[in-house]
C-alpha cells in the first residue's frame, strides 16, 4: 500500500503562487511514477502534470504549461507542484497520484493510489 498526503493548498489572489507537496510512504518512492490532477466544482477530475520515476521526464496539460512545474525529491519521498501566475480557473481540489507499473502516464485510470486532495482557491 502507498499512502499519499498532499499539503500546501490555500487561498491566493490571481497572479500569485503556491507550492503543493505530496509526501509518499509505503513503497520505495523512486519506483513510483507520480502525477497531479485537479477537480473543480461541477467538473470532472482532469490531468495537470506528471513526472517519471527519477524525474527525467515531465508532461503538462496545455492549460498549465509554462505556469506550473512538477518536480520530485526521491530522497524526501515527495513530489511538488509549483504553481505560478495562478488564475481563478485554477481553483480546484488538487490530488496527487502514484502509478506502480509505468514510468510516466497521464491517464487517471492507470494510477493506483491517490491522496485525499488539497483545496486551491484563486480569487480574482
Amino acid at each position: 500500500q502507498v499512502q499519499l498526503v498532499e499539503s500546501g493548498g490555500g487561498l491566493v489572489q490571481a497572479g500569485g503562487s503556491l507550492r503543493l507537496s505530496c509526501a509518499a510512504s509505503g513503497r520505495t518512492f523512486s519506483t513510483l511514477a507520480m502525477g497531479w490532477f485537479r477537480q473543480a466544482p461541477g467538473k470532472e477530475r482532469e490531468f495537470v502534470a506528471a513526472i517519471s520515476r527519477v524525474g527525467g521526464r515531465t508532461i503538462y496539460a496545455d492549460s498549465v504549461k509554462g505556469r506550473f512545474t512538477i518536480s520530485r525529491d526521491n530522497a524526501k519521498n515527495t513530489v511538488y507542484l509549483q504553481m505560478n501566475d495562478l488564475k481563478p480557473e485554477d481553483t480546484a481540489v488538487y490530488y496527487c497520484a502514484a502509478d506502480i507499473l509505468r514510468s510516466i502516464t497521464t491517464a487517471q485510470s492507470e494510477y493506483d493510489y491517490w491522496g485525499q486532495g488539497t483545496q486551491v482557491t484563486v480569487s480574482s
